[in-house]
C-alpha cells in the first residue's frame, strides 16, 4: 500500500513491480481525458467515490476512496483498466468493500466508456503481446507463470481437495466447511456427464492438484491426467500414490496438442480459458480425436457475453498481465460454434451455475485474507497480496453481476459402427 507520503512499502521490489512501483506516465491531454471519462461514468453510478482533497461523485453505494487522485488518472489515461488494477495494487485507490464497488463496474462494463471511444477502442486500447501466444512453447511459460508460484501458496486459501475450480453448493450462503464437500458435488457431476465407471478409460486435460484423477479411479477408471506445471504434476503423483491408486493413475507433462490414445471419456475443468482463441478449433478437434465413438466428454468452463467478448478480444487486460497470461473467456455462443464447424461433437447438454463461483470466490478470498501473514511468510509482499486480493475481488463481482458464468458441458461423438 502507498503510504501517505506516496512511497511504496519497504518489502516491494521495484525490479519486480516496474509497471506498479514507478509514477504512472501520461500526457495531460491523455489524462484529463481520463479524468472527464472516469468522472463521467463514475456520477452515473450508484457508488460513493471520495476523492482526495474533498471532490466527491455517484449516486451513491459502495465506497471508492481515491487516495493519489493524480496518479490514479494518469495510470486509467496510460494504461485503460490495467491501470485501474495497478493503480490498487499500488494503494492509490481502496475500497471497505472492494467486490461492492467492483460488481457495481462489472454491472456496467459495457456503458462505462462513452459509445464513440468504443468505436475507436482499437486506437486506445493495448494490445495483447505477441510472447504471450498459447503455441505449445508460449502455453508452458503462460501456465507456469500462474500455477508454478507455489504450491504452498495455493494450500492457504484452497480447501483439502486443492480444486481450484468453482463448487456446487446445496444453497447460500455457502460456508467453509461445507466447501470440500461443494468441491467433491461438482467433481461427481462431471464424472457422472462422462459416464465414468469401472474401466472407464478416462483422459483429463488440465490435471490441477490431482482430485478429479483420484475420485475417478476411486470409481475404477484408468486416467491419463495431462498438465503443463511442474508443480501440480509432482503434488498430484503424490496425492495419487498416497491414495493408493497409483496403477490406475498417469500423471503427465504434456501439452494437450501432444495426446495420443483413445479413450472413453474426457473430462476438462477450466482449462479452455487458457487455450486462446486461436487454439480453440484445435483444442476441440483434441476431444474429437480421442474419443472414442459412442464417447463422452465432460466440460466444465467459464463464459462472458458474446458481444464483450467480440469487442474486447484482442485488448490486452490486467488479467492477461497478473494473473493468466494468454487467457481469454469464450462466449456460449463461440464454444457452440467452434463445436459445429471443427468437430464431429454434439453439444448435447449445458448446465449454468454463476451463482456458485461467486461464492466458491468468495470463500477463497476471505480465507487469503485471514491468512495474509502466512502468505507473507511464504515470501510474497505486500504488493502481491494487494494484487492477488484484487484478483478474486474482482472475478468474484464479475459472476455476482452476471457479467461472467460458468457452465457444465456435456459433448457426444456417435458410435457410427451401430
Amino acid at each position: 500500500m502507498r503510504r501517505n507520503d506516496g512511497a511504496l512499502p519497504a518489502d516491494t521490489d521495484a525490479d519486480h513491480w516496474p509497471d506498479v512501483t514507478a509514477r504512472p506516465r501520461a500526457s495531460w491531454p491523455r489524462t484529463a481525458m481520463a479524468r472527464a471519462v472516469v468522472r463521467r461514468a463514475l456520477d452515473r453510478l450508484p457508488l460513493r467515490v471520495r476523492f482526495a482533497g474533498g471532490d466527491c461523485a455517484g449516486q451513491g453505494g459502495p465506497l471508492l476512496d481515491v487516495r493519489d487522485p493524480r496518479a490514479f488518472h494518469a495510470r486509467i489515461g496510460s494504461q485503460g483498466l490495467i491501470g485501474f488494477g495497478e493503480s490498487y495494487m499500488a494503494g492509490e485507490w481502496d475500497a471497505p468493500d472492494p467486490v461492492g464497488v467492483l460488481t457495481v463496474l462489472a454491472a456496467h462494463a459495457a456503458d462505462l466508456v462513452p459509445a464513440p471511444l468504443q468505436r475507436l477502442r482499437g486506437l486506445w486500447a493495448l494490445r495483447q503481446p505477441d510472447h504471450q501466444r498459447n503455441t505449445p512453447d508460449g502455453a508452458r511459460g503462460n501456465i507456469s507463470r500462474h500455477y508454478d508460484l507455489s504450491n504452498d501458496l495455493f494450500a492457504l486459501f484452497l480447501d483439502e481437495t486443492l480444486t481450484y475450480s468453482s463448487a456446487v453448493f446445496r444453497g447460500f450462503p455457502a460456508t467453509w466447511d461445507l466447501l470440500a464437500v461443494a468441491q467433491h458435488r461438482k467433481i461427481d457431476r462431471l464424472l457422472d456427464l462422462a459416464g465414468v465407471r469401472e474401466g472407464t478409460r478416462l483422459l483429463e486435460i488440465g490435471t490441477g492438484w490431482g482430485e478429479l484423477a483420484v475420485r475417478a479411479a476411486a470409481r475404477g477408471a484408468h486416467v491419463t491426467s495431462l498438465t503443463l506445471s511442474a508443480e501440480q504434476r509432482d503434488l498430484a503423483r503424490e496425492r495419487v500414490q498416497q491414495a493408493g491408486l497409483a496403477d490406475r493413475v498417469d500423471i503427465e507433462l504434456c501439452d494437450y496438442r501432444e495426446a495420443s490414445g483413445s479413450y472413453d471419456a474426457v473430462v476438462s475443468v477450466e482449462m479452455i480459458e487458457a487455450v486462446g482463441e486461436e487454439f480453440w478449433p484445435v483444442y476441440f478437434r483434441t476431444l474429437d480425436e480421442r474419443l472414442a465413438p459412442g464417447g463422452r466428454a465432460a466440460l466444465q468452463a467459464i463464459t462472458m457475453p458474446h458481444e464483450r467478448m467480440l469487442a474486447s478480444r484482442h485488448t490486452y487486460t490486467w488479467i492477461q498481465k497478473y494473473i493468466f497470461p494468454g487467457g481469454l473467456l469464450p462466449s456460449v455462443e463461440a464454444v457452440d460454434e467452434t463445436v459445429r464447424e471443427h468437430t464431429r461433437l454434439t453439444v448435447t447438454r449445458r448446465d449454468a451455475f454463476g451463482p456458485h463461483y461467486a461464492e466458491t470466490l468468495r470463500l477463497w478470498r476471505e480465507r487469503f485474507t485471514e491468512r495474509a501473514g502466512e502468505v507473507a511468510a511464504l515470501g510474497f509482499d505486500e504488493t502481491f497480496r494487494r494484487m492477488w486480493t484484487f484478483y478474486l475481488a474482482y472475478s468474484e463481482a464479475d459472476f455476482r453481476s452476471g457479467y461472467l458464468d460458468v457452465q457444465q458441458y456435456l459433448l457426444t461423438k456417435e458410435d457410427t459402427a451401430r
